[in-house]
């Protein structure tokens, strides 16, 4: 057995649950549409041989943020353990709310009928309570422009099959059709009003031009033509009618044409009182389905405008449907909670005739505590007449997505009980069974990431709220009080917690911030001096002082706005205006503040030390366009300088790193300037590159704890290095398949980066010799699979502070560790840095130098991979790893010290006391 095996890990860990995080409800779900077929057939529908492939998920909260959802899985890979992540999220206004969300594909003809729209071919639309309707910048992540309504409070919203307009159901009474093809957003027309609200609104199936089609067969199939071809496939579908639900208890169909009332059907009534009809839909076919607060569901005949069937399916308020993607299936949710399933089966025939079908109340789930509020599907579906039908692989289970005021996104997978002829996926892993019946759901975490962060030092812990900021600080146990009780990171069995004293912890600080949109980041520095925050469109700095009595004295430095406004060109336009940052990391003695700005994505490094703040040098490396050189990617073109000279250095694997030597002091005058004047002196061939400058969200920023390294990543999967001695560019990493979720360098080895991906996969680099080493793909490539397949993402990760007299991990040192942490579960990864070799003969080990100091014999992780002089060693198992699941969900978790270890906890029992009581009947005479 290995020797670290017979001294286990502990910590003093802090289990703390004092921090007040209060989620937000989830209260839209959305995910974006398939384009339309070509009514002449000119594109083949080929989904049912082609993998699936999984758009993004938008989720829209009461707090009016909206969290972008990325799917995890690798290309052609149809499971994946992770499934959709927190990828980006859009801060809403303060004080707002989300209460519709839609998709919308910017150019549905430049994609084919089975092609999966990505993030940049989409629009996303929401309206939130108010007479506003707002497109968000999605690669901003900020409001891209609005347009009011003209009749009140927006009820709901509704994108017509073919991706050009938009329907809104007012507070008037009107349904208001506004244009949005071509990628504008303007009023088309207004329809009758009525007496009511409209609560819902549906479009029914697109109908074939025919005329239209017969005219462009007989055109010539020229060149000329094509423009004009195009043209033809946006009018090959016309809308045929509009669907909406009411106040006041009715259903109304519209004919698109005339904008009139073609007929009105009525739900039912209780003692007089008005039903709402909070949702409908309409299939392939043409039957509509409306759900109401009465907890019916009923199918309507569109021709006839009569009722079909009708369900008594919920205890309460109908509030959300989704339909499957081949419209076989169903499913409603509401104010009970469940969510029902309704199925298209076949009945017997009687004779000879043929087989007849009807809806049936299959089976409900109750997979939320509180009101579920919206739903979706992926697949979307699209409602297609029976000839054009989509397709959809029948071995991959359709997902359903659904969410209330639990603030948790469930994920169903919702295959239907009759596909048994071939054996179907679960995408999300979690079970065998892949039915909506008998699978197994899972919850996505309601952590926010960046929401809580310690001050070592300072032993301070904040939490940011949509426009405030709370402090505590954590207090050192007495020395007359006894040790608290170690846990140790070697099992997994819960141990018993020692009892906590009195007074471990104190709220020292409670901010309340004027701000126009929710804070999107804070960052404390590890002294707890300063503190930094930012709404989308300013950052505010803070110098903390402690007073006598314990608590925090907070004075704001009042021209830090304007010092960055002046180092931000006006060439960025709209960001111009715009102060607001990303993400802020404070160097470990306190003296810059490393930010990357929220609408323009530069890096600035400012130097805190003086009379006033400075900024010492603007970086533009993220914002430049990627170029394709023989099959390799470039990762932009060569920087502007502010009076230095370029040096690129081609490496092996392909990318481009760019060494900016400076030759004058950082506190040249005005960078900003510079910058832009010798951008345009660069090479003529290279400016149409330059020219239309990226936008990426450069979200995580890591400086090295001797204060030389700083690396930057986007969400274009980009990772910068500067050194900040020199305040210069020092290289790029080569892209991954994913953007990083978390980096982070080693204490004791501070050129060693660490970057943590989303799909719970790790690489390590070192910056110095711009090389991965041995040992970090040694332990990138063999990690377990409870952790690669674990449910929950990583959201952060930590190193084991170095001792202060220890050597580098020697045979007498401590062993150190790297700590992976998800809401759910801890990682501890030993870091013994010697090569495992596959295989059951012994084999020579290579002496391969590793970073750090000299090294030591033993083989630790300051020596070589190997014993000294290469000499045999016996193969030794996997590395000391454990996963630890008794703490959950964690928000934060970080060390204040080499042996103490702060975890912060918000369990959902907490949270839920916080909502109102859930619907609950009690049924006469039941136990």
């Amino acid at each position: 057995m290995d020797k670290k095996r017979d001294n286990p890990t502990t910590l003093s860990v802090h289990r703390c649950r004092f921090v007040d995080y209060a989620p937000s409800a989830i209260t839209a779900l959305a995910y974006p549409p398939l384009p339309l077929p070509s009514v002449k057939g000119k594109k083949k529908t080929t989904a049912g041989k082609q993998p699936l492939k999984f758009g993004v998920l938008a989720v829209g909260h009461a707090n009016g943020n909206i969290d972008i959802c990325e799917w995890m899985g690798a290309e052609g890979e149809s499971q994946c353990s992770q499934a959709w992540v927190v990828r980006k999220t859009l801060p809403g206004p303060y004080p707002s709310k989300v209460d519709s969300l839609a998709f919308v594909i910017r150019h549905p003809d430049d994609l084919g009928p089975n092609d999966v729209p990505k993030q940049s071919d989409l629009r996303l639309f929401s309206s939130g309570g108010g007479s506003e309707l707002i497109e968000w910048d999605l690669e901003k992540g900020c409001i891209r422009r609005t347009i009011g309504s003209q009749g009140g409070t927006i009820w709901s919203i509704a994108v017509n099959p073919s991706n050009s307009s938009i329907a809104l159901g007012c507070e008037d009474g009107t349904v208001r059709i506004l244009s949005i093809a071509h990628d504008t957003l303007t009023h088309s027309r207004r329809f009758d009003r009525v007496k009511c609200r409209m609560l819902s609104i549906a479009w029914g199936p697109p109908v074939p031009r025919k005329s239209k089609s017969q005219t462009d067969k007989a055109q010539p199939a020229d060149s000329s033509s094509e423009s004009d071809e195009d043209e033809d496939d946006e009018d090959d579908w016309t809308d045929s009618f509009l669907v909406t639900g009411g106040s006041d208890s009715s259903l109304r169909k519209w004919d698109v044409a005339t904008g009139r009332v073609v007929e009105r059907m009525g739900v039912d009534k209780v003692r007089g009182e008005r039903t709402l009809v909070w949702t409908v839909g309409v299939l392939g076919d043409g039957t509509i389905v409306s759900g109401d607060s009465l907890g019916m569901v009923k199918f309507w005949d569109s021709r006839t405008c009569t009722q079909l069937y009708s369900f008594k399916a919920h205890g309460a308020d109908v509030l959300c449907m989704a339909i499957s993607p081949e419209g076989k299936a169903l499913y409603t949710a509401g104010v009970d909670q469940k969510t029902v399933q309704f199925s298209l089966i076949k009945t017997s025939s009687t004779g000879n005739g043929p087989s007849t079908t009807r809806w049936t109340q299959t089976c409900s789930k109750r997979m939320h505590s509180h009101d579920v509020r919206a739903l979706a599907i992926w697949p979307p579906y699209t409602p297609l007449p029976s000839s054009h039908k989509r397709q959809f692989p029948i071995d991959v289970a359709p997902i359903l997505a659904s969410g209330g005021l639990d603030m948790s996104v469930v994920l169903t997978p919702a295959a239907l009980a009759q596909n048994t002829i071939v054996k179907i996926t679960n995408p999300l892993d979690t079970s065998a069974e892949s039915t909506f019946e008998d699978s197994y759901h899972r919850k996505l975490a309601f952590v926010q990431k960046g929401a809580v962060r310690v001050a070592r030092s300072a032993r301070l812990v904040s939490l940011a709220r949509e426009s405030g900021l709370t402090v505590w600080r954590i207090q050192k146990k007495p020395d007359g009080n006894a040790e608290p009780q170690p846990i140790p990171l070697e099992i997994d069995e819960d141990y018993p917690e020692a009892e906590p004293f009195a007074g471990g912890w104190e709220k020292v600080l409670e901010m309340d911030l004027r701000v126009d949109s929710n804070i999107t980041t804070h960052q404390f520095s590890d002294d707890g001096k300063w503190l930094a925050v930012s709404d989308l469109y300013e950052s505010k700095l803070f110098a903390i002082r402690a007073q006598s009595n314990g608590e925090l004295s907070v004075k704001r430095v009042k021209e830090f706005s304007s010092l960055l406004q002046a180092h931000i060109p006006a060439s960025s336009g709209n960001a111009s205006s715009s102060t607001g940052a990303a993400a802020f990391q404070f160097t470990p003695d306190s003296s810059k503040l490393i930010m990357s700005t929220s609408m323009s994505s530069y890096i600035l490094i400012i130097n805190l030390t003086g009379d006033k703040p400075r900024v010492l040098r603007r970086f533009d490396h993220h914002r430049m366009q990627d170029s394709i050189v023989h099959d390799r990617v470039i990762k932009g073109r060569t920087p502007a300088l502010v009076n230095g000279s370029v040096h690129v250095n081609g490496h092996v694997n392909g990318d481009v790193d760019v060494d900016v030597n400076m030759e004058s002091p950082p506190s040249s005058p005005s960078p900003a300037k510079k910058d832009s004047e010798s951008s345009d002196e660069d090479d003529s061939d290279e400016e149409d590159v330059g020219s239309t400058a990226a936008i990426v969200s450069v979200d995580q920023i890591a400086v090295s704890t001797d204060g030389q390294w700083v690396a930057t990543s986007d969400n274009h999967a980009r990772t910068h290095v500067y050194n900040l001695d020199l305040i210069s560019h020092h290289c790029t990493l080569p892209s991954f398949h994913r953007s990083a979720q978390a980096l982070a360098f080693d204490p004791m080895h501070p050129s060693v980066l660490l970057l943590a991906f989303p799909d719970n996969s790790i690489q390590i680099y070192d910056v110095e010799t711009q090389q991965f080493p041995i040992w970090g793909k040694e332990l990138s490539a063999s990690l377990p699979k409870r952790f690669t397949h674990a449910h929950d993402p990583i959201l952060g990760v930590t190193f084991d502070p170095p001792a202060p007299a220890a050597a580098a991990g020697g045979p007498e040192g401590k062993t150190r560790f790297v700590l992976f942490w998800g809401a759910t579960w801890l990682f501890k990864v030993d870091l013994d840095t010697r090569t495992r070799h596959v295989g059951g003969k012994k084999r020579r080990r290579e002496v391969v130098p590793v970073p750090g100091p000299p090294p030591t014999p033993g083989g630790g992780v300051g020596g070589v991979v190997g014993g000294p002089g290469g000499h045999m060693e016996e193969e030794r198992q996997w590395r000391d790893y454990k996963m630890v699941t008794q703490y959950r969900p964690i928000l934060c978790c970080d060390f204040l010290s080499r042996d103490e270890l702060v975890v912060v906890e918000r369990p959902l029992v907490d949270v839920l006391l916080t909502l109102p009581p859930a619907y609950f009947k009690h049924k006469y005479g039941a136990s």
